[in-house]
């Protein structure tokens, strides 16, 4: 992990950005707040390390918007997206944007910090043993649980989900639960994230 990171905070939210403060500054992590993603373009110095936390619905820049801009500027600069509508295709869009995790709203704690950690490793590569992890476990999926999990990850319904491969709903709930065990994985996002991760994106045609 990096020597003395700064986390980089933007949202148009005080509120957020000071309940961010807080609970990242007294686990030991120095950070700085902006109000808006221009202020951050602005101020943030390319060569300082860290990572970013930024919200995904802001006025003027979205974080969607700010992680394309950040691509040419601070192109190994890690992005964790929060959001608080639980919209996972958002999500999907964010991390095809280059964001590394995204987190939803309101935040649990225990989740922020390993998600900090995290971005941090990565940014210094010692997230791959994690990333190799994850892997494996994708590997012990069948045909049809990887079918469900692209589904998922396209943010579709198991009734969709069922229809595109002939099954019932019933059974796309028992491959998603396979799925969720195989992975390990403790929610919906956590499993989303995980295959976004791995680069696993929703089927070509997929809709919701």
């Amino acid at each position: 992990m990096p020597v003395n990171p700064v986390v980089h905070i933007v949202d148009d939210d005080e509120a957020v950005r000071q309940s961010l403060a807080f609970m990242l500054g007294s686990a030991g992590f120095p950070v700085r707040l902006y109000e808006s993603a221009q202020l951050f373009l602005e101020a943030v110095d390319p060569m300082q390390c860290g990572c970013l936390i930024t919200d995904v619905r802001m006025p003027d820049m979205t974080g969607i918007e700010l992680l394309g801009r950040i691509k040419d500027k601070i192109p190994f600069l890690p992005a964790i997206v929060i959001t608080g509508h639980g919209d996972i295709p958002l999500a999907v869009e964010a991390m095809k944007a280059g964001a590394v995790d995204f987190i939803e709203k309101p935040f649990d704690e225990e989740v922020l910090l390993k998600a900090v950690e995290a971005a941090l490793e990565r940014a210094t590569g010692e997230g791959a043993d994690q990333m190799q992890e994850v892997l494996s476990r994708l590997a012990s999926l069948s045909e049809r649980e990887r079918q469900v999990l692209e589904g998922l990850v396209a943010g579709q319904a198991n009734k969709v989900i069922a229809a595109a491969y002939g099954i019932s709903p019933r059974t796309v709930e028992v491959y998603r639960a396979n799925v969720m065990s195989k992975m390990q994985a403790n929610s919906l996002p956590d499993l989303v994230r995980m295959a976004l991760l791995a680069h696993i994106g929703p089927p070509a045609g997929a809709s919701e």
